[in-house]
């Protein structure tokens, strides 16, 4: 919930001036990145409708989430074993960026990049409540970038104290794909889902969580700073960044129906680059992919119909500690197909059969609005 500091009315004077004083030089320096109060072990309060979104990924990591506290002590076996870190290999990494999408294409194997990969999430202070190294997926818990707290006096002082009294008011979880790329290494995909937390009555006395856009500069600084875990130097890092800045055009995607009827998306692009931007699509729309089989050009994806209401346990069930039941969920093929620079999305059932209609209509269009 939204965090309100009450000040005992004999301070407001002194509470002011402090306020006057510090006004003129209160910094917020968006382009820090904390999350490390995550790291820290310190628990972040996530009300429940936040963690049952209906577009929310449902893996169960093998093992559990992982936690800051397991990391470490893995981390000082590491150090203890004198491993080599990936400051010591070459840098053979390059930032990517076509269609208006940015990613990290490496010339190494998903296998021998995946712990360098986990461990730059676990050292930026964030939990992983996926670890999937067989499906090359890792998605990271909710967690709070606390370098959006405007850093004036008063936050300087008390804050250091009452330091849980100080909340952004939004939420920042990550999904983080290691594909293998046509020439045998691996391309990187880093995307962002964004919640914030708004009033939802006249008298400011409730707050609900909504999602809020998608910060693709975001996502750019965390593939830069991966770049350097993966061991380019900062300012090589930084060049790649600025290199790739200039925007290009992305193909528009259509809405079509094809000859039997069903619903397509239509992408004027090939292969390699309909299959990458359909993944990225269906990263940043929530959708929990399970399996793919890129020479096939399908994914598996689980889908909740979003006209299904969460169910909340009766006054037993919260008594006895039972949490909401589950959404039921349909698993689908999301197919792409192409034929030459032309290609087409659609949507089939688990077996790869037609889709129910209603069903698929509404991913299809889910896509071609994130597709635009």
């Amino acid at each position: 919930m939204l965090n309100v500091t009450f000040i005992p009315r004999s301070c407001l004077p002194l509470l002011g001036v402090a306020v006057l004083a510090a006004s003129g030089c209160s910094v917020l320096e968006p382009d820090r990145i904390d999350y490390k109060s995550a790291g820290r072990g310190v628990a972040l309060e996530v009300p429940p409708d936040l963690s049952q979104l209906p577009g929310q990924s449902r893996y169960a990591a093998p093992g559990g989430s992982v936690t800051a506290s397991a990391y470490q002590a893995g981390q000082a076996a590491t150090v203890a074993a004198g491993t080599p870190t990936a400051a010591n290999r070459i840098a053979d990494v390059h930032f990517m960026r076509q269609d208006g999408e940015r990613w990290l294409r490496v010339d190494r194997p998903a296998d021998k990049l995946w712990g360098d990969v986990r461990d730059f999430w676990l050292e930026s202070g964030f939990l992983l409540a996926v670890d999937q190294p067989s499906m090359g997926l890792m998605e990271t818990d909710w967690a709070e970038n606390r370098a959006k707290i405007p850093q004036d006096i008063i936050r300087q002082t008390i804050g250091k104290v009452f330091d849980s009294l100080y909340s952004t008011g939004e939420r920042d979880k990550f999904r983080i794909r290691l594909e293998r790329n046509p020439a045998g290494g691996t391309d990187i995909f880093v995307t962002h889902r964004g919640m914030e937390e708004v009033y939802s009555s006249a008298r400011r006395d409730s707050t609900i969580w909504q999602p809020r856009a998608r910060d693709p500069e975001l996502e750019a600084e965390f593939l830069r700073r991966l770049m350097v875990r993966l061991g380019v130097s900062q300012e090589q890092s930084k060049a790649a960044l600025a290199a790739a800045a200039a925007p290009t055009a992305t193909p528009q995607a259509r809405l079509v129906t094809a000859a039997n009827g069903t619903p397509q998306v239509q992408l004027a692009e090939d292969f390699d680059r309909a299959w990458r931007r359909v993944g990225l699509a269906l990263d940043r729309t929530g959708f929990t992919v399970e399996d793919r089989d890129r020479s096939k050009g399908i994914y598996f994806v689980r889908y909740v119909d979003p006209s299904l209401e969460k169910q909340e346990p009766g006054f037993f069930g919260k008594l006895f500690g039972r949490g909401s039941a589950p959404l039921p969920t349909q698993q689908y093929q999301v197919v792409v197909r192409s034929e030459g620079q032309s290609s087409q999305v659609s949507v089939l059932d688990r077996a790869g059969g037609a889709a129910p209609g209603a069903d698929a209509q509404r991913i299809v269009k889910v896509l071609a609005d994130e597709l635009k």
